[in-house]
């Protein structure tokens, strides 16, 4: 597994702030790039999903340990 290029820390953050600060960080990334989310609203399970389906960045993983959710996002 590669390393993410990126990880955003969005632990403690409701809708649509883990949303909005992966756009953030990935729009600083070049494309191909890995980023780690750390989130704990369950909202973003489904969130991370849709958000994903439509900007076209594809969810590589997601997994979830000790209520926090952890998602892998390679950049389009």
């Amino acid at each position: 597994m590669t390393a993410p290029n990126a990880t955003v820390d969005a632990r403690g953050l409701s809708c649509p702030m883990p949303i909005v600060k992966t756009a953030q960080q990935i729009r600083t990334l070049t494309s191909g790039a890995l980023v780690e989310v750390l989130a704990t609203d369950p909202g973003s399970l489904k969130d991370f999903t849709a958000w994903t389906r439509t900007t076209g960045n594809a969810l590589v993983e997601q997994t979830q340990a000790d209520g926090v959710y952890r998602f892998l996002i390679r950049k389009a």
